[in-house]
């Protein structure tokens, strides 16, 4: 007998279900860090500053359900907007699938591990601070969140160079 693909190869993204659209989120907490766009040129810049209900170890939202009533700017995605979206991580599911790419091997989904995405380098644990401790985000400005860690590994490339302190190089 032949196997049914996956949800998220066989469904078109608008027709999944709620639950299945939930669990394409990796739960990497890229998308949780704050980006600011410069005002004369909209070139998009990420920070390591994450928003206050991110957990920074773990990557998960405090307070998911609740969420917008704590942080009304808060975005929750839908495919319609994924178009328009140009800054979620490029291993980002959502990103992936609207795009016509397969999941990496890391995601939870495939790997069946959520400790996968940690192990491939794509987690913001340990990497991130929490806005009530960051005073200029403009000093927080990195690369990392808007790059794919795991390009070039194949290679012996290592994708999170850290510096003695446990800071990101920029």
């Amino acid at each position: 007998m032949n196997k049914a693909p996956p949800f998220w190869i066989a469904k078109k993204l608008q027709d999944m279900t709620p639950d299945e659209w939930e669990s394409l989120c990796d739960g990497c907490g890229r998308c949780c860090l704050h980006k600011l766009r410069d005002e004369d040129d909209e070139s998009l810049h990420f920070t390591s500053v994450a928003c206050r209900l991110l957990d920074l170890k773990t990557c998960q939202c405090t307070e998911y359900k609740t969420r917008r009533r704590k942080v009304p700017d808060c975005v929750t995605l839908t495919p319609d907007m994924l178009g328009d979206i140009d800054w979620l991580p490029p291993t980002c599911a959502y990103r992936l699938l609207a795009d016509g790419s397969p999941l990496p091997q890391w995601h939870p989904l495939v790997s069946g591990r959520a400790e996968s995405v940690a192990e491939a380098g794509v987690s913001a644990s340990g990497r991130c601070i929490s806005e009530r401790e960051a005073v200029e985000f403009e000093r927080y400005i990195v690369k990392w969140p808007g790059e794919d860690p795991t390009v070039g590994a194949q290679n012996g490339a290592r994708g999170n160079q850290r510096n003695p302190n446990g800071r990101n190089r920029l």
